[in-house]
């Protein structure tokens, strides 16, 4: 195991051992929902503002079809009051798209 986010080396062909930092993490998810045209119904200053590595934690948190116990623990959280926070409208995902991909 290791990292999932790692510096990627030499013109893409290898990828270093060390993780990202935060900060990383956060621009890259916020291209990347930038440029998949996520919430294209906002102007880009508005949708640029709300993506950032928090939100991997609040998706995880929020599709979850767990106990909540777990998303706690996985989530590092010492109170469940502290996951519910991460936690956004559950009806909004009806499929797990993790457990949909076969992952």
């Amino acid at each position: 195991m290791g990292p999932l986010f790692r510096r990627v080396t030499g013109e893409g062909k290898g990828v270093g051992s060390r993780r990202l930092a935060d900060k990383q993490v956060a621009r890259l998810v916020k291209s990347a929902a930038l440029a998949a045209g996520v919430r294209g119904d906002l102007p880009e200053g508005e949708r640029s503002g709300r993506f950032s590595g928090h939100s991997l934690r609040a998706g995880l948190a929020s599709s979850a079809e767990v106990d909540e116990r777990y998303v706690q623990r996985q989530l590092g959280h010492a109170s469940a009051e502290m996951t519910r926070k991460y936690q956004r409208r559950r009806d909004r995902f009806r499929v797990n798209l993790t457990k949909a991909a076969g992952l």
